[in-house]
């Protein structure tokens, strides 16, 4: 098994590039995003990679980033999602909005996905929300009310174990805009709302 390369980007596709590590060119599979990243010639680049042994084949999926690769993984842990349209879902959206559209359940966000219907929109949710809301605080979830301190305070609810739905109502339960309280007093609130329930 390959867990990573090291070495320098000898060329870059439109869906691989290839990573010379020690004068071998390795052909690895990455996403848009991360090859748009790469220059040939430009130093050493490290890429966390998956080998995906099929009966048709092997091939080397990479991340420049290993929590990539590990959504990655739990991707291709759900039924019918092969490396290959795990590869490209997570070419078209950022990891903190699809753990946000996993977690929120948010069937409309997986649809626009090239590759997803409404079944497999629901099979990831089934299958990976209650993965995902364990990891929500690694991913540092987008909201859509970009309120940082709402947001921080979201996750310091998440770090001490409480779901993801449940700790968003908490906290808007007791925010008070024309308030402006501090994280603290929000968290503090929104703890005692939770232990209410």
């Amino acid at each position: 098994m390959i867990s990573h390369l090291c070495g320098t980007v000898a060329s870059v596709g439109e869906s691989s590039a290839v990573i010379d590590v020690g004068g071998v060119g390795y052909l690895v599979n990455m996403t848009a995003p991360d090859l748009r990243e790469l220059k040939p010639g430009e130093g050493r680049v490290r890429v966390y990679t998956h080998m995906s042994v099929r009966e048709d084949g092997i091939s080397l999926h990479g991340f420049l980033r290993s929590d990539a690769l590990e959504m990655f993984l739990m991707l291709i842990s759900v039924n019918r999602v092969g490396p290959s349209l795990a590869q490209n879902i997570l070419s078209q959206i950022t990891l903190p909005e699809f753990a946000a559209a996993i977690i929120g359940e948010d069937e409309k966000i997986l649809t626009q996905i090239s590759g997803i219907g409404n079944k497999n929109a629901k099979r990831l949710i089934l299958e990976l929300r209650d993965r995902m809301e364990k990891k929500a605080i690694l991913y540092r979830l987008e909201t859509k009310s970009r309120d940082p301190v709402r947001d921080d305070a979201v996750l310091a609810l998440l770090s001490l174990g409480f779901g993801q739905k449940e700790s968003r109502e908490a906290v808007d339960s007791v925010m008070r805009p024309e308030e402006s309280p501090g994280l603290q007093e929000i968290i503090k609130a929104a703890l005692v709302q939770l232990k209410e329930k």
